[in-house]
């Protein structure tokens, strides 16, 4: 059975020895970072500047899929592409153990999130998006799974609707999601009667969260959620506002994309499934995690009527969306 509080053994003392165990001497300083899934920490380093230190979800992943993830970053770096990859000891070695966790460390990048109404910052993101896809493009994960509409969708919709909807709203939601499922599947279907999706490796979770801007530069952090997919499930998570905000977003996007790496413009037609698969995957990926003492703090109210009852309107509004035409580059 997995222990519903995988970190608490996750001491401050037990942080900096793993740290140290690797020859790097702490100054016992040390900050939790925004994260949940895993845990993140900056930890102070004597003499020297602070470094990041990854403690992982046990049994999420298996070693051989975060040592894909850690492969994929060294690739994209080879390339001069700015990401932040783990940092390597004199063996080649990138993922550590200690004390039962499995750990990784990052050198620090700070930044703030690129500004998504920044015509440049839009360009300069889909320049190196199309660099990133391109070395995403050259192999495939062989441990790392696929986004699909079974794990991000029907999956999520089957554990919602057995565990956590409530009674009062479980007729609308169950109703709704069935829907919704068939009708991603339906378009999905008649997408591939033209050919196969194309899935690449790629960044797979590329919110402005996991970017940092400075001095006109992006950083991309947090390769954890790497998937194979198709391109669009990197490009559309960087659109937003109405239809036609998002058209010219997107304009800016390609222009900078298709420097570097042809894009499939068929795939424009996937960007409300890929949108649906997350907004279903990502409230059942709370529901996994909520007894993790760290989920019910930053998440309050979920299991309130009124969340399943904005889920539900979401839903139906991602159902309207999802039978409108397909985004294009013109009006």
């Amino acid at each position: 059975m997995t222990n519903p509080q995988p970190f608490s053994d996750l001491t401050p003392d037990l942080i900096m020895d793993a740290v140290e165990s690797l020859g790097y001497w702490s100054d016992g300083r040390f900050i939790a970072l925004n994260s949940y899934e895993n845990r993140v920490y900056q930890v102070g380093i004597e003499d020297q500047t602070p470094i990041i230190a990854k403690f992982y979800r046990p049994h999420r992943w298996s070693d051989e899929q975060i040592l894909e993830d850690h492969r994929f970053s060294w690739q994209l770096a080879d390339q001069e592409l700015p990401v932040v990859p783990p940092i390597r000891d004199a063996k080649g070695t990138s993922l550590f153990h200690y004390q039962g966790f499995r750990f990784a460390l990052y050198e620090r990048r700070g930044g703030h999130a690129p500004e998504l109404s920044n015509m440049d910052h839009l360009y300069t993101l889909g320049q190196l998006l199309g660099r990133i896809h391109a070395v995403g493009a050259t192999e495939s994960f062989q441990h790392r799974p696929s986004l699909n509409l079974d794990n991000f969708g029907r999956q999520s919709f089957a554990l919602i609707s057995q565990q956590h909807i409530p009674s009062s709203l479980k007729e609308a939601y169950t109703t709704l999601g069935k829907d919704v499922l068939q009708l991603m599947q339906n378009q999905l279907g008649v997408y591939c009667q033209q050919g196969p999706i194309n899935e690449i490796r790629v960044h797979g979770d590329c919110h402005t969260g996991n970017i940092l801007w400075r001095d006109g530069h992006a950083h991309f952090v947090d390769m954890d959620d790497t998937r194979m997919a198709p391109a669009i499930q990197d490009i559309w998570m960087l659109l937003s506002g109405s239809r036609e905000e998002q058209r010219g977003q997107l304009q800016e996007l390609l222009e900078g994309y298709e420097e570097f790496n042809d894009f499939d413009m068929r795939e424009l037609q996937l960007i409300e499934v890929y949108r649906t698969l997350r907004i279903m995957q990502h409230v059942a990926w709370v529901a996994k995690r909520w007894d993790d003492p760290a989920f019910p703090i930053a998440f309050a109210g979920f299991n309130s009527e009124r969340f399943w009852s904005e889920h539900i309107l979401t839903l139906r509004e991602q159902f309207a969306a999802l039978q409108e035409p397909a985004l294009s580059l013109f009006p």
